[in-house]
C-alpha cells in the first residue's frame, strides 16, 4: 500500500473517505487461448481490516503472455460492500480500472458503488479476452 501511495498521494485521502476497501497486492495473470488469474487480499472497513478475499478469472479469446498487478477495489456505501461480501459483485469484461499514477484517485468516481484501481507489476500479456472478474470473502 505505501508504494501505491508514494506513486499517488491522493489514494490515501479517497480510501479514507470510502465505505471500505479491499487491497489485493499481487494478481497473478496468464494464458494460452484459455487463461485465469487469481490473488488473495485484505478486506478493511472504516481502517480495520474485516476479512480476506480471493479474486479470479477464467478468460476465454485471443491471449498470449502472463502478468502481475495490484488490484484495489474501494466501495462507496454499505450496499457495494455487502454485494462484494455476498459474491454478487463481479466485474464485468466492459467494466474499467483506473491506473494508479499521481492525482489520479483524486479525479476517481464510483460506478455502480464502487471504483477499481490498478497498478502493473511485472510481465506483458497481450489479451482481448471475454470473462470477468469474482470475488469471495473470508470474514475474520
Amino acid at each position: 500500500m505505501k508504494k501505491l501511495q508514494d506513486q499517488d498521494p491522493s489514494l490515501t485521502d479517497f480510501l479514507g473517505k470510502s465505505y471500505a476497501y479491499v487491497i489485493f497486492p499481487t494478481v497473478g495473470t496468464g494464458g494460452v487461448v484459455v487463461g485465469g488469474s487469481y490473488g488473495h487480499g485484505e478486506v478493511f472497513q472504516s481502517g480495520k481490516m474485516i476479512g480476506y478475499a480471493d479474486i479470479s478469472q477464467v478468460t476465454a479469446g485471443a491471449q498470449i503472455g502472463g502478468e502481475a498487478f495490484t488490484e484495489i477495489i474501494a466501495f462507496e456505501n454499505p450496499d457495494a460492500l455487502q454485494r462484494f461480501k455476498d459474491g454478487k459483485l463481479s466485474l464485468e469484461t466492459t467494466a474499467s480500472a483506473v491506473l494508479l499514477k499521481s492525482g489520479a484517485a483524486a479525479s476517481s468516481t464510483y460506478n455502480n458503488g464502487f471504483v477499481v484501481f490498478t497498478q502493473p507489476r511485472e510481465g506483458a500479456m497481450a489479451a482481448a479476452v471475454v470473462g470477468g472478474q469474482s470475488f469471495s470473502f473470508q470474514p475474520l
